[in-house]
């Protein structure tokens, strides 16, 4: 399988920061590349063959005063990578390698939470700070997406854009008891007020989603700065209508959200997979499938996280 990937994040019209990061990360080579590094993607980055070991892409929006929102991002971002690029050992004494690509995932987004959530807690300048997490763990023909907060993941399959993940807000409650309408959710005073953060809590648990893949898929993450000021048809449009350029697509999905507003800060890793070992699409639905891995319960900061900060 041949994964094109591209990623932008940008600062927007009216913050003075950016506390957004993404993660690009290609196991096979052990090389990444940050929101942080302000730089163009290294060519081995845009377009890979895909192996077992497998590609971790990741948009993680920060929340908090002054610059912790900044600092509890780039704590999601660093420690989950260096987590699965070292194979560090878990407490349960498995390696990285021995787990599938998402359950280390799942345990590296555990671990930073609980290191950013001790760290609100010894440092006043950090204190209440935060971040959600969406990753996905891209392996040969399947997606598994891990989520916590509000950044999104949509699946592109020919003419369909469907929302994998579903928001852990507030609102998103209120639309699923039927309290107001995702139109009414648009403009809803507690728009903003998200369920589950890294960092908000000692104990987090990441809802887990497993999409399988066909020939042409596209995968589109995303922070709100984007989803908050586009409609999911409308980011398909603009990525349709870049005619597969995956920088440019990204590029005027970032133009556009400046243009209505860029109140927040905007980010957007897009993928594209291609490849004979991928089955064709022939018309056939984005399916989505909830799982449930198994929780460690002997999470401790002090046998995992704290030599990687």
């Amino acid at each position: 399988m041949i994964v094109e990937l591209h990623a932008e994040t940008d600062i927007g019209r009216v913050r003075r920061g950016n506390e957004d990061n993404f993660l690009v990360l290609d196991l096979s080579i052990k090389q990444a590349w940050t929101g942080l590094d302000n730089t163009e993607p290294p060519a081995a980055l845009r377009r890979l063959e895909l192996t077992p070991e497998g590609v971790v892409l990741v948009v993680s929006d920060g929340m908090g005063g002054a610059l912790a929102g900044d600092v509890a991002s780039r704590m999601a971002v660093e420690i989950v990578r260096e987590l699965l690029m070292n194979g560090k050992v878990d407490a349960a004494g498995k390696t990285a390698a021995e787990k599938s690509l998402v359950k280390g995932l799942w345990d590296a987004i555990r671990y930073a939470n609980l290191a950013i959530h001790h760290r609100s807690l010894e440092d006043a300048h950090c204190s209440g700070m935060g971040a959600t997490f969406t990753g996905v763990a891209v392996t040969p023909k399947e997606l598994d997406m891990v989520q916590v907060g509000d950044s999104r993941a949509y699946v592109i399959r020919d003419d369909e854009i469907r929302l994998v993940t579903k928001d852990q807000s507030l609102v998103q409650q209120l639309i699923d008891i039927g309290q107001i309408s995702e139109q009414e959710a648009e403009t809803h005073m507690f728009r903003n007020v998200i369920l589950q953060a890294l960092g908000a809590q000692r104990e987090v648990v990441p809802v887990v989603y497993h999409v399988p893949l066909r020939r042409n898929d596209m995968l589109l993450l995303c922070s709100d700065g984007l989803s908050g000021k586009l409609s999911a048809q409308e980011m398909q449009n603009i990525i349709q209508s870049s005619k597969s350029n995956l920088a440019a697509a990204c590029m005027r999905l970032v133009e556009e959200a400046n243009v209505r507003g860029g109140e927040d800060n905007i980010t957007v890793v897009l993928a594209r997979f291609t490849g004979e070992d991928l089955a064709e699409s022939r018309s056939e639905a984005v399916t989505v499938e909830t799982l449930s891995l198994e929780e460690d319960t002997t999470l401790s900061r002090d046998n995992y996280v704290a030599e990687s900060l």
